[in-house]
């Protein structure tokens, strides 16, 4: 792996820092399973709309058939 400095003039400690976080980053993802799942965003759990009641059928269902109410 090469890594290249394109702008400023970092000192050797500054250099040494940055390397350290790049290597730590990669050291840790190869460390993680290729099977493993990602946690999963909290909006997007669909088990936070499931306490909620199922509209029942009726001549107006339709308009409540995406949004729960």
């Amino acid at each position: 792996m090469t890594i290249k400095v394109v702008r400023g003039n970092p000192t050797p400690e500054e250099l040494a820092a940055a390397l350290a976080v790049v290597r730590a980053r990669a050291a840790a993802a190869a460390a993680q399973p290729s099977g493993a799942e990602l946690p999963r965003a909290a909006w997007s759990d669909p088990s936070r709309i499931a306490h909620r009641r199922v509209p029942r059928p009726g001549p107006t269902s339709w308009s409540r058939t995406y949004w729960p109410g």
